[in-house]
């Protein structure tokens, strides 16, 4: 691959830390082991996120400094398992995540489906610069694998949204629309290209055969695609508080709502339902008012700490 982490320093998103999305599946029957020295790492390098470990491989989202996301990337590479790790980058103009974690997990991305394994079976690989022409290809059914707070706030031309609340939804929302095998294309996409590669190998076990996915994901197409041939509408929601990112991987003008984690637009912030830490247009009815007295004494806290130069772990 190109070296990304070069690149990075003159790209198109300006910004003091550089994010860092990488997941690989790989068998990984160790993956207990290499939870400490990995923390260990991140924490000497100041790195902070999340990673996970599964007998699947890693998944996660890092940001730090260049030299330390490179010494992170340096270690998982020397990994056996890890040596063909690819990862995406963009750039945040704060640190966009409160500390490092590193978990054990079942699954790096959970399905909840037994033995779905991508290195096995996936579908087939499209490079961002050919993703237009398939997508737009009247014999293709292009679905969004997100779940529907993703969505929300952006979505490809004509893509289907299977308003799922999580991916384990995902699997009884294929088999019950049998219109999928109306047409012999299927394209699926998500934010990185993870719940894609088990998506498409789900597929795949289900009876489809021309399955394909976006290779790297939203991301990697708003990187990579001119803004002026793209055919993506809206902002890529991102785990982490940046909230979401638009062409060139720049920072988008949404923001979380504290209380019920939805993202927010500008026209959502200036509602009189919002209140900052406390409620928005999406939560302000299915609250009470005890609930909201109590992100009200959360969010001074958080105010509190703000004033003193910290961070509260809350916010």
């Amino acid at each position: 691959m190109t070296d990304t982490l070069t690149a990075s320093r003159t790209g198109t998103s300006a910004g003091t830390y550089l994010v860092a999305a990488l997941y690989h599946f790989a068998r990984l029957e160790r993956f207990a082991s290499l939870r400490d020295p990995l923390q260990a790492l991140c924490d000497e390098q100041g790195v902070k996120g999340t990673l996970l470990l599964a007998r699947e491989g890693i998944n996660g989202t890092i940001a730090g400094s260049d030299a330390g996301i490179a010494t992170v990337l340096a270690y998982l590479r020397a990994q056996p398992e890890f040596s063909a790790l690819e990862h995406k980058e963009s750039r945040a103009s704060k640190m966009p995540f409160l500390r490092m974690k590193v978990r054990l997990k079942k699954e790096i991305v959970t399905m909840g489906v037994e033995d779905i394994d991508p290195n096995r079976i996936v579908g087939t690989y499209v490079e961002p610069k050919d993703w237009n022409a398939l997508i737009s290809d009247p014999e293709t059914i292009v679905i969004d694998t997100r779940n529907d707070y993703e969505t929300a706030i952006g979505i490809f031309k004509g893509a289907i949204d299977p308003k799922t609340k999580t991916f384990r939804e995902f699997p009884d929302w294929v088999k019950n629309n049998g219109g999928l095998h109306n047409k012999p294309k299927i394209a699926m996409y998500c934010t990185g290209g993870i719940r894609c590669e088990k998506a498409t190998a789900f597929m795949k076990e289900q009876g489809f055969e021309d399955v394909y996915h976006l290779k790297g994901g939203i991301l990697k197409y708003l990187e990579t695609v001119p803004e002026e041939e793209s055919l993506w509408e809206g902002a890529c929601f991102v785990f982490d508080e940046r909230v979401s990112v638009t062409h060139g991987l720049k920072e988008g003008d949404h923001r979380l709502c504290h209380a019920c984690r939805e993202p927010l637009t500008p026209e959502d912030r200036a509602a009189p339902t919002f209140e900052e830490g406390v409620s928005c247009p999406h939560c302000f009815d299915s609250r009470t008012e005890e609930d909201r007295e109590r992100y009200r004494q959360r969010q001074r806290q958080i105010e509190l700490a703000r004033k003193r130069g910290a961070k509260h772990l809350g916010s």
